[in-house]
C-alpha cells in the first residue's frame, strides 16, 4: 500500500475500528469528559465548493426537519471526534460534512418510493454518483468513504469492523435519533446545536419515514434495528427522552 493511499485512509476515515461501540468505550460513558462548545465555534466547511454544492443539494431535496437533522449530525460528530478521539488520525472536515449532509438523502420524498432499495443503500449510490460527477469532482477515496458510511450508518452491531468515519456517523446519528450515549456531548453543546438547528418535531418526522418505508418495503434494512416491522426502533425514536425538551422547538 502506497504512502499516498495511507494518507487517504486517514484523511477520509477508512481506518478500521470495531463496529461495537462498547468495545471502543469499554463500558464507560465516554473516553474523555466532554466540555462545552457552541455551534458558532465549530467550523462547517462551506468554503469547500464540493461541500457547498452538497449542502445546496440537501436543502433542495430534503424536508427542513431532515436537513436540520443532517446539520446537527455534523456538529455532534465533530464534537465527538475532537473531544473523544483527539489522538486519532485527522479526519477531513469536508468528508465528515458530506457524509452528514447526505446520509439520509435516500429518505427524500422523490427517492423513498422510487426504488425497491433500502433508503441507506439508494442514498449511498446517489451520493457516490453525485460526488463522483464532473460537477462535484470529489476524489474517489472521499466519494467512496461517504458512500460506505451512508450504507452502514444504521448497521449497528457487535461483530466485525467499520471505517472510523462510519463509526463517528453512527455515534452522531444514534445520539440525535435515540439519545444513545447521552454523556458524549456536553449539555451546553446539546442545547445550543438544537437551538441553531431546531428539531421541529423530528422524532415524529423520522418515525413516519421509517414506518412508510417498512410498510412499502418489508425487507428494508431498517427492520434490522428492531423486529420484522422495525417498530422497536421507531418506538425508540419517538421515546428519545434526551432530546424531548427540544423536540417541539419549531422551525422558523
Amino acid at each position: 500500500m502506497s504512502s499516498s493511499t495511507n494518507d487517504h485512509i486517514a484523511e477520509h476515515g477508512w481506518t478500521a475500528v470495531p463496529v461495537d461501540a462498547e468495545a471502543i468505550f469499554k463500558g464507560k460513558p465516554y473516553l474523555h469528559k466532554p466540555t462545552p462548545v457552541l455551534a458558532k465555534d465549530i467550523h462547517f466547511p462551506s468554503d469547500d465548493p464540493i461541500v457547498a454544492k452538497a449542502q445546496q443539494y440537501a436543502k433542495e431535496h430534503l424536508p427542513e426537519q431532515t436537513y436540520n437533522h443532517t446539520m446537527r449530525v455534523f456538529y455532534w460528530a465533530t464534537t465527538i471526534l475532537h473531544q473523544q478521539f483527539p489522538s486519532s488520525p485527522r479526519l477531513s472536515p469536508s468528508t465528515l460534512a458530506l457524509t452528514s449532509l447526505l446520509h439520509d438523502i435516500g429518505t427524500a420524498p422523490e427517492f423513498l418510493h422510487s426504488t425497491l432499495l433500502s433508503f441507506e443503500f439508494h442514498g449511498a449510490i446517489t451520493a457516490l454518483h453525485l460526488l463522483s460527477s464532473p460537477a462535484y469532482g470529489a476524489p474517489a477515496p472521499q466519494a467512496e468513504a461517504v458512500c460506505e458510511a451512508i450504507i452502514r450508518h444504521q448497521d449497528l452491531g457487535t461483530q466485525g469492523t467499520i471505517p472510523f468515519l462510519g463509526q463517528i456517523i453512527q455515534l452522531a446519528t444514534v445520539y440525535d435519533n435515540l439519545g444513545a450515549r447521552p454523556f458524549l456531548v456536553h449539555e451546553t453543546t446539546r442545547a445550543d446545536v438544537n437551538r441553531v438547528f431546531p428539531r421541529g418535531g423530528w422524532a415524529g418526522c423520522f418515525a413516519k419515514t421509517i414506518r412508510d418505508e417498512v410498510g412499502a418495503k418489508p425487507w428494508a434494512h431498517s427492520t434490522h434495528l428492531g423486529g420484522p416491522s422495525g417498530e422497536a426502533f421507531v418506538n425508540a425514536v419517538e421515546g428519545n427522552l434526551l432530546m424531548a425538551e427540544y423536540e417541539n422547538i419549531f422551525l422558523s
